[in-house]
């Protein structure tokens, strides 16, 4: 008989703190949405599996490490069936340092129990329940932000209707990946949605927000008419973004219209693939499973020469608004950090679907491989899982440029990565498969 529980924990910092996301630092002056750790957890007696979404911009090794730990002293789950990731809010707190924008010093270490404590709680509310899993497409609120252009280089977000672009520079993943969870009695427990969407942003740069994530959660909910966890999970979009630049841009009457509106669709998507489902699809017998690997993650490097020329340059008058100098203050910072590290590959079972976690921003195109290789009818991927190693271009991206594949501390995925990585999540979904 399959057991589900589910809980939020509150994880929103206080006024005052450093808002990462953009080139420079922000300072939160306001709270517009509170930021939650939102966890299911899943068992059928003879194995249990931990799902933790947080609205952050990314989680650090050191904070998965310790969360993990703390689960498995407090509950027995091990860590290879604990899957913690970030959705990429935008208006969040530095948990770690990028581009301007400082580390929150104090943040990463005052979160981790608190994901481990959504993930108790929900472990407390367990129930008799079944699952079922869908999916839906949202092809309209999802494209590719990297454009090639008639000159044959690739721009990313180059503006609407641009007369100089070609058409898109690589695929995108409009798939609404869903896992429903919900009593006998057919009440609703929680809802995990995948899909691969950097983030829609706008809103107030200096406000709070769990972005579209968290209106998601409420739009399903007003579809469904009671109160449940519905948690989105972000996917591959390192290269995806919410604008469709072949059209002129939209008209925003406030700041937060954008947000509204790309859940209320996305919600509405999902309602319908939830109610495409016959009954039969909704099991309480499901095998569930997980494994996690370490693989080795060889860090691109400055040059000497490039070194040289970062060093000139931030020594320079400081100028955080010039990117150019926040680049060279990127290169210099490296020097410090270390070259090569491991980083976390997982899967897990629930049943006939498959989830994979990765450890990064990836393009698009690496998730539709996993998926089509997958061993299972559908396979969710999830990005920013249980650690974040930057960007994962693919390596004909890497090849031809722009923001996503500029070295810096958040850009330093070599060619190769994107295969090792796609390479271990199919053989960890064969073997939980088996």
């Amino acid at each position: 008989m399959l057991q589900v529980g589910a809980a939020a924990v509150d994880i929103t910092p206080a006024l005052g703190c450093h808002v990462i996301g953009y080139f420079q630092d922000r300072i939160a002056d306001d709270v517009h949405d509170p930021l939650f750790a939102k966890a299911l957890v899943v068992g059928n007696g003879q194995a249990t599996l931990g799902l933790v979404v947080c609205d952050l911009i990314a989680l650090p090794d050191a904070v998965a490490q310790a969360a993990k730990a703390l689960v498995q002293e407090r509950l027995g789950i091990p860590p290879e069936r604990v899957l913690i990731s970030a959705t990429h809010t935008h208006t969040g707190p530095a948990i770690v340092p990028a581009l301007g924008t400082p580390v929150e010093e104090g943040y990463a270490e005052w979160v981790a129990p608190r994901i481990a404590d959504a993930l108790a709680i929900a472990h407390r509310r367990r129930q008799p329940a079944r699952a079922a899993h869908a999916r839906g497409d949202c092809a309209g609120e999802v494209h590719n932000r990297r454009r090639r252009m008639k000159d044959g280089s690739v721009r990313m977000n180059p503006g609407h209707q641009h007369p100089d672009v070609l058409g898109p520079a690589g695929p995108t993943d409009p798939e609404l990946g869903l896992l429903l969870l919900r009593t006998p009695e057919r009440r609703p427990l929680g809802a995990l949605a995948n899909l691969s969407l950097h983030y829609v942003g706008a809103g107030v740069g200096t406000a709070i927000s769990a972005d579209y994530f968290a209106a998601f959660g409420q739009a399903l909910q007003r579809c469904a008419g009671e109160p449940f966890l519905a948690i989105m999970a972000n996917g591959c979009q390192g290269d995806i973004n919410n604008i469709d630049f072949d059209q002129p841009r939209r008209t925003s009457p406030h700041p937060y219209f954008q947000i509204e509106r790309v859940a209320n669709v996305v919600a509405g998507e999902a309602w319908q693939a939830w109610n495409r489902l016959r009954e039969e699809d909704f099991r309480d017998d499901l095998p569930l499973g997980g494994r996690l690997e370490k693989v080795p993650f060889h860090a691109r490097t400055p040059s000497p020469a490039e070194l040289r020329a970062a060093r000139e340059r931030y020594a320079g008058e400081p100028d955080p608004r010039d990117q150019e100098w926040a680049y060279a203050r990127e290169l210099v910072l490296m020097e410090s950090e270390p070259a090569v590290w491991d980083v976390p590959i997982q899967a897990l079972r629930v049943g006939d679907l498959g989830i994979v976690g990765l450890p990064g921003e990836v393009f698009a195109q690496i998730g539709l491989e996993i998926k089509a290789r997958s061993p299972f009818p559908q396979t969710m991927v999830i990005g920013l899982a249980n650690d974040c190693a930057g960007y994962i271009a693919t390596d004909q991206a890497l090849d031809e440029g722009s923001y996503e594949t500029r070295l810096c501390r958040h850009v330093r995925a070599p060619k190769g990565t994107g295969r090792l990585w796609a390479d271990t999540a199919v053989r960890l979904l064969e073997a939980v498969r088996g």
